[in-house]
């Protein structure tokens, strides 16, 4: 059964926790699917992962730190790629984006979305070759899109009459032409939460087809013709495990697609349907395999363009948490245990909701595991904690750990590489962790971890 972090996954309270946490019957056991391809335990009950011990890693770099298992990335961007030869993936950068992973996206053969003058930047610094990076974003400044135009970037994403205005002026005064797509809001409501529900009506993004407003821009960026439109892009939200919503998607966008060619008798040559696709962060979510997401896909559309009586356009497709979110753990260290009325035991760690706000910010869920050590302990529904002073600092709402974890003691939080680095503060004034990239026995700081100089460094008043 299919299920999704926006659900009720506060229903009961008490030593059970939410109905679909189970007690361990081996609190020490790996869910295997939760976790990068080369994470295992030493017969001392330690975690392992591309070679390396979580303890050396926690006394080498110190904690909280995020470790990427770069085997698993790899293997990851392979299968997208494999289960879409004849398409394009583009890497969703904002989902985690540092020059190393631009690289190694960039290596396995994957295009990259960015959103923001500063992604852009990260991925013309690494090398990335510009034709091969898409632009979004719905506020796209004159000087980005200046940026983007200059450094030839393969496609951006238009998102307003305003940025079409903007583009259309910066085409002309340059002499080029560039390629665009034009984001659609189809009116779909992704099943996840409200936040990361992004086709529905009553939000900030794109065109919207109910009101005519998509098919009106289409025919403005035609006629005008000073950029060159290359197809439509829908994206319907993010941590979706059910296909309906880019099926009900596609068939919308397609009819539009109809309806231009009849309009102007063009047949656009491409269609982005986005990404999303979920992943497991505990054991009741149970994602697709990217070759599952490929046939479904490619289904939907060549069903919807035979009943349009339209040309399959080249389709693309944008995971970013699939690729990158599986990859990585966070390992902290326990600072303090605390029991709470028989209710459950507080474990608090040295990082908290600057390093992961998904928790306080979309009602996310997560496990964890005792990392440094096996216990022969009974399990204890414990609810694990940050250091920082907010009664929602929480990273993980419910597990099952040894009721003897204790300070010292090392936990890890799997499925934390995406949006945790990347939507990481400095509240409290605590400073980011590191991101440590792992491979054969090998670990290198790929971003380092801020200090407090860092901090002091921009205060200059």
């Amino acid at each position: 059964m299919r299920a999704h972090e926006a659900g009720a996954l506060h229903g009961e309270l008490g030593t059970r926790g939410p109905a679909w946490l189970r007690t361990p019957e081996d609190v020490n056991a790996l869910v295997p699917h939760l976790w990068a391809r080369t994470v295992a335990r030493r017969p001392d009950g330690a975690l392992t992962v591309g070679g390396c011990d979580v303890r050396d890693l926690a006394r080498d770099y110190g904690t909280p730190v995020y470790v990427l298992d770069e085997s698993d990335l790899r293997a990851r961007c392979q299968e997208f790629r494999a289960a879409f030869p004849d398409e394009d993936v583009y890497y969703a950068g904002k989902a985690f984006l540092c020059r190393a992973v631009v690289r190694i996206i960039a290596e396995e053969g994957l295009f990259l979305d960015v959103c923001t003058g500063g992604e852009l930047a990260v991925a013309l610094a690494a090398g990335m070759p510009a034709e091969r990076i898409g632009f979004h974003g719905n506020n796209k400044s004159m000087g980005e899109l200046t940026r983007a135009v200059e450094a030839g970037v393969g496609r951006i994403i238009v998102d307003s009459d305003t940025e079409i205005d903007r583009l259309s002026a910066l085409a002309r005064e340059r002499g080029v032409r560039p390629r665009v797509l034009l984001r659609v809001t189809v009116g779909v409501e992704a099943h996840t939460h409200e936040f990361i529900a992004t086709a529905h009506e009553d939000q900030k993004f794109g065109f919207s087809l109910a009101s005519g407003a998509a098919i009106g821009a289409a025919l403005r960026i035609l006629d005008e013709d000073a950029l060159e439109l290359r197809g439509l892009h829908s994206h319907i939200g993010s941590q979706i495990f059910d296909a309906s919503g880019f099926e009900v998607s596609a068939r919308r966008v397609l009819a539009l697609q109809a309806q231009i060619r009849d309009a102007r008798g063009v047949e656009l040559p491409e269609l982005d349907l986005g990404g999303g696709f979920g992943i497991a962060y505990t054991t009741q979510d149970d994602p697709a395999t990217p070759a599952d997401l490929a046939k479904r896909l490619r289904k939907i559309v060549d069903g919807e363009c035979a009943a349009e009586r339209l040309a399959v356009p080249r389709l693309s497709v944008e995971p970013g948490r699939a690729v990158v979110g599986p990859a990585v753990f966070t390992l902290y260290e326990v600072g303090t245990v605390k029991d709470v009325d028989g209710i459950r035991g507080y474990v608090s760690v040295d990082g908290g909701m600057s390093d992961n706000i998904r928790t306080a910010l979309y009602d996310a869920s997560y496990s964890a595991t005792l990392a440094s050590r096996a216990s022969s302990a009974r399990p204890m529904l414990a609810r694990v904690v940050g250091k920082h002073c907010e009664s929602g600092d929480i990273v993980v709402k419910d597990e099952f750990l040894p009721d003897d974890v204790q300070p010292g003691d090392l936990l890890a939080v799997p499925g934390t590489g995406a949006y945790c680095r990347s939507m990481a503060s400095n509240y409290n004034h605590v400073p980011r962790p590191p991101v440590v990239a792992v491979r054969d026995g090998v670990a290198r700081v790929i971003v380092r971890r801020e200090t407090e100089d860092d901090l002091l460094a921009l205060d200059v008043g």
